[in-house]
């Protein structure tokens, strides 16, 4: 499943009628530095996770936000193929926690759970 994984994530439309959100890769933001380091930390790491899920997704899996705790740890539970993938270390060591603290300033790990 990491060896997928690679930045920066090209933008995804959603497509046909469905309500699905669009992702866009991190250097393709609506809004400023300013404004995004002003909302919650949780905010802000769900909008990461929003988009690096479709590479997690292209692969059976998916990842859900469990928690974000005031030392930044982001506390996350892998869903789908994720769960038993033999990679699932290396996905969330060598691409989600980079990913997360690159783009998210404030967190400081990330853990599963």
């Amino acid at each position: 499943m990491a060896s997928r994984l690679s930045l920066p994530w090209r933008r995804v439309e959603a497509g046909g009628t469905g309500s699905a959100p669009q992702h866009r890769a991190a250097g393709d933001r609506n809004e400023s530095m300013g404004s995004a380091l002003s909302r919650p930390l949780r905010d802000r790491v769900e909008a990461a996770l929003d988009r690096l899920r479709p590479a997690l997704v292209a692969d059976g899996g998916g990842v859900e936000l469990v928690d974000v705790e005031d030392d930044g740890t982001v506390k996350l539970a892998l869903l789908g193929a994720c769960v038993r993938c033999p990679a699932q270390s290396a996905t969330l060591r060598l691409a989600l926690e980079p990913a997360l603290r690159e783009e998210v300033p404030g967190v400081t790990s990330v853990i599963p759970v």
